[in-house]
């Protein structure tokens, strides 16, 4: 079968470089509605360095089938089942592809939020215990939401998970340690006036070695210290409904005010669990690439000049401990096309209008991390 080089390419850097496949360990390959020549790379891939491949495939119209009519006992055997086979991997790797964006918009949301609490501890397993990466597959309806035809998408893919992740290390690793030292962040903006501490809570970079794309510095609030309003401006999408315009008000922590294109869907996602409502990770994106948001939490996340705050489950590592089934990471853009703002650590200025200000962060700037690439 011939293989797109650019395939061959990034199916090595998620093996060698964002899992580190050893000798012997045991590899999952998850794909969702991914071409058989993706699978292929990969396999290959993983037998260069001495791994054990093992493929599972699955299709998303398949899946919502079976959701719409799924039992409980339905949900807790499949969930026993995946839990059991990902305790015998060693490294996890997934790309979800879709034709449908909206796909599961008519599952109900009982059901999704029942399967959201059975597969939990899969996906606690997976992040805590295996080395996995995720990222999304180019289809067309992922190009659509982008705004892009289908070649200028893939062309735009190939690049950005190809990058040369390296370029992150010097000032990813000096805004993990800054954030590692600080307590009182200040996040301000149009219809933004957000305060919280990070004090204790410790930091992770994340630069191609868990999701590609990559290009954030995570941390997260300590539970009850976040008040004040966060205006979100970039489109975002959960269970396959699409929302905009969401704003949160907080008090000792809570979202208290939630607001949106579909409120009462929103409010119905965030009263999920008692967690839903708590937040679970802040995070800085750097990856100079990406500047738009296409309604894919994965791409929009990592924008360059972007934050997002997410209600819901906090990771393990540099988390506050908060429990819930949702993790929804919502993104707001500090770009000046995008109404600027600033983001504070202890007083000191770190970032205006998406340009890191302090002189060892500024290799993060998109202009520095393009240099020589365009």
């Amino acid at each position: 079968m011939f293989i797109d080089p650019r395939l061959l390419t990034l199916a090595n850097n998620i093996v060698q470089n964002a899992c580190t496949v050893q000798p012997g360990e045991q590899v999952l390959i998850d794909l969702v509605d991914v071409p058989d020549s993706m699978a292929v790379a990969l396999i290959r891939a993983v037998h260069a360095v001495g791994g054990i491949p093992h493929l599972n495939t699955r299709s998303v119209p398949l899946m919502r089938e079976l959701l719409l009519t799924a039992t409980e006992a339905q949900l807790e055997a499949r969930a026993e089942f995946e839990l059991t086979r990902m305790k015998k991997m060693q490294a996890y790797i997934v790309i979800r592809g879709s034709n449908n964006g909206t796909e599961m918009a008519d599952v109900p949301a009982d059901k999704l939020a029942l399967a959201d609490k059975y597969m939990n501890p899969v996906l606690d397993y997976r992040v805590n215990h295996t080395k996995w990466c995720l990222l999304i597959w180019p289809t067309p309806a992922v190009a659509q939401m982008a705004g892009m035809s289908t070649e200028a998408f893939e062309n735009f893919f190939l690049k950005v998970c190809t990058f040369d992740y390296k370029k992150f290390k010097p000032g990813m690793t000096a805004l993990k340690n800054l954030m590692a030292s600080t307590d009182k962040v200040h996040i301000v903006g149009p219809g933004t006036d957000l305060k919280f501490s990070i004090k204790g809570i410790g930091a992770e970079a994340c630069g191609g070695n868990h999701n590609i794309p990559d290009g954030e510095v995570f941390s997260c609030p300590v539970k009850e210290s976040v008040n004040g309003v966060i205006q979100f401006n970039a489109p975002t999408i959960y269970d396959s409904i699409p929302f905009d315009n969401i704003r949160l008000v907080f008090k000792d922590g809570k979202i208290v005010e939630a607001t949106g294109s579909n409120t009462e869907r929103l409010n119905a996602i965030l009263d999920t669990d008692e967690g839903a409502r708590y937040i679970g990770e802040f995070a800085i994106g750097f990856n100079p690439f990406i500047q738009e948001a296409m309604r894919d939490i994965l791409f929009d996340e990592k924008i360059a000049g972007s934050l997002h705050f997410t209600p819901g489950a906090a990771y393990e590592s540099a988390g506050n401990g908060n429990k819930s089934n949702i993790h929804w990471d919502m993104v707001n853009i500090q770009t000046p096309k995008h109404g600027g703002g600033e983001i504070w650590f202890d007083g000191v200025l770190i970032r205006k209008d998406g340009e890191f200000t302090l002189p060892e962060l500024q290799s993060l700037n998109r202009s520095n991390l393009l240099a020589n690439e365009e």
